[in-house]
């Protein structure tokens, strides 16, 4: 019988390879229906998800309700051990679940081939036909354009088991979350809701939590001076009290004296309740406390080449590795442009930034390139080339990555990046070159919401010129003054306009 909740008691986690745990002590419960799993990249997102669909092990704790779970994992280099089955399968259920998702017939044989948004909605279809009983996605909108994105809101909506998502799409997780977890280093807090509820919450939080903090620290530092006061107070009545220096035969000033001390007795006494009440609040302010921020933001030190263009090429074709191939126009771009290219998933956006890529005007080191998708291989050497820089490049790079919300002393006693933390390191990398050109081929995917906002706002500003491939267009509206367009045109025909 499925079960009705999952349940996490308790739970530690470490990699053997860290010097930190990943997770201290989570406890939570997770209904069905989906919850949104929200956080900084490296706060051990997808290791809770890793750990509620048993790929891994608590170090200590207890995980119920996971029997029967399957993990979509954000990568998407092989396909999914269930989608032959899939594809065998031969009942209504799966043509519909197909159909909804426009998983075609032959796309575990197209798989090296296939953009890695028909990969995403291939990984997630394997799945749902499953139905287990705990369904975790890593980042399931990562790729998609609207179309796909709608098909597969669609088909998890239809979904009735336990659903945890990570995600960066904030109106996704409003659209289908009943509840977020908020996980970072510092712990773990469920919120009702989808994103938007949950970040206003935290926002009042973050406000009250303040408030309370500064009344305490007044309240301390208020005690503090009284005691300076009433000590100062108290040396000055003990000298006042003092027999030193007194003829033995001045009677009458020892009786002075000897009087003083009978009546003044108390000062000790209250300078001691005082002292209570301070370590009391001490107490206080200590335990009035505000999660920690860290500053997000960067500065793209981007430089205009003074080429008259950075590409010029004629109109022609490229062939798309199966039947059809693509037509483009003459294209041309400029030092500062700024273009967007658009499209849906397949239509060949890769493929045409890699022959861009092989016909630049500049030098391939004042060149910032992010691909859509890197490997674990790839990403650990982005690691450890990172790692190999000299010591004022990596504190350079490492202060980049901080700004972008990960921390750098974890990222680097890691061996095996997160996806969002190896496109910050690409970044980092990049920025010592002082780039002539951008081209980023969905940089938002893997990021988390404030990298997001960071990023934006630095390209914002980055004076160099941009080719940005995003399904995101707010992010492309704030970036992009000219756009470019794939569209199909037949069946083995693929045009861009400009």
């Amino acid at each position: 019988m499925p079960h009705e909740t999952l349940s996490i008691r308790g739970v530690d986690f470490s990699y053997p390879s860290a010097p930190q745990p990943v997770i201290t002590d989570l406890t939570a419960s997770f209904p069905k229906g989906f919850t949104g799993v929200v956080g900084p990249n490296g706060a051990g997102k997808s290791t809770l998800l890793q750990l509620a669909t048993g790929l891994l092990s608590p170090d200590a704790g207890t995980i119920d309700g996971a029997d029967n779970a399957i993990y979509c994992a954000q990568r998407t280099d092989e396909p999914p051990g269930d989608l032959e089955r899939m594809l065998d399968d031969t009942g209504a259920p799966v043509f519909a679940l197909r159909g909804a998702l426009g998983i075609e017939w032959d796309v575990l044989e197209r798989w090296e081939t296939l953009s890695h948004g028909e990969r995403k909605r291939a990984q997630i279809g394997a799945a749902l036909w499953r139905n287990p009983d705990v369904l975790a996605i890593d980042e399931p909108t990562n790729h998609l354009d609207a179309d796909a994105r709608s098909r597969l809101l669609n088909a998890l909506s239809r979904y009735t088991g336990i659903g945890l998502i990570v995600s960066h799409d904030r109106q996704l997780l409003d659209e289908i979350c009943g509840q977020c977890l908020w996980l970072s280093p510092g712990g773990a807090t469920m919120y009702p809701g989808g994103y938007s509820a949950m970040q206003a919450t935290r926002e009042v939080e973050a406000a009250t939590a303040s408030r309370v903090r500064e009344k305490a620290v007044r309240d301390r530092n208020a005690l503090r001076r009284e005691e300076t006061v009433r000590r100062e107070q108290e040396a000055k009545s003990h000298r006042a009290r003092s027999k030193r220096g007194i003829s033995n035969k001045d009677h009458d000033a020892k009786g002075k004296i000897h009087h003083m001390r009978v009546t003044d007795g108390g000062g000790g006494k209250r300078l001691r309740q005082l002292e209570g009440r301070i370590e009391r609040a001490e107490q206080a302010a200590e335990d009035a406390t505000v999660e920690k921020t860290y500053r997000v933001g960067i500065e793209l030190p981007g430089t205009v080449c003074k080429r008259d263009t950075l590409f010029s090429l004629p109109a022609g074709e490229l062939p798309m590795g199966d039947a059809r191939r693509l037509r483009y126009p003459d294209l041309v771009m400029r030092p500062a442009d700024r273009i967007a290219l658009t499209g849906a998933n397949g239509l060949g956006k890769s493929t045409l930034l890699d022959f861009i890529r092989a016909n630049l005007n500049v030098e391939a080191e004042r060149i910032i390139y992010m691909p859509q998708e890197l490997t674990a291989a790839q990403g650990a050497k982005v690691l450890a080339d990172v790692k190999a820089l000299p010591k004022d490049e990596l504190g350079h790079a490492m202060t980049v990555v901080s700004c972008l919300g990960s921390r750098p002393a974890q990222l680097l006693d890691s061996n095996e990046p997160s996806p969002g933390e190896v496109r910050k390191l690409l970044l980092a990398l990049g920025m010592t070159k002082r780039p002539y050109l951008l081209i980023l081929d969905e940089p938002t995917n893997h990021l988390d919401l404030p990298s997001v906002e960071a990023l934006e706002a630095a390209l914002a500003a980055c004076s160099c010129g941009m080719l940005l491939v995003s399904h995101d267009s707010r992010f492309l509206d704030a970036l992009t003054s000219t756009q470019w367009r794939i569209e199909a045109e037949g069946a083995d025909s693929i045009v861009l306009t400009d």
